[in-house]
């Protein structure tokens, strides 16, 4: 799961070197903006096969809440 999150991330905000920490948060990363935060939810929806909802984003601050949280959907 880590490994396809990374790479999802990579392409997304188009850094190929981007590593995931769990304390990672859009301010460290210079294109991590509005558009490509949806664009990250629908990318990780489709490969999981999962669906998040506005509350479970929006309580969302780090890397590592957002893959406790795929992790929480992909178990369900």
């Amino acid at each position: 799961m880590e490994q396809k999150l990374q790479k999802i991330f990579r392409e997304t905000f188009n850094k190929p070197n981007l590593i995931l920490k769990d304390d990672l948060d859009a301010s460290q990363v210079d294109t991590w903006d509005s558009f490509n935060h949806i664009n990250l939810i629908i990318n990780v929806e489709e490969e999981f096969n999962i669906r998040f909802t506005t509350e479970e984003i929006s309580m969302v601050e780090n890397v590592g809440q957002f893959k406790e949280l795929v992790n929480r959907k992909i178990d369900v």
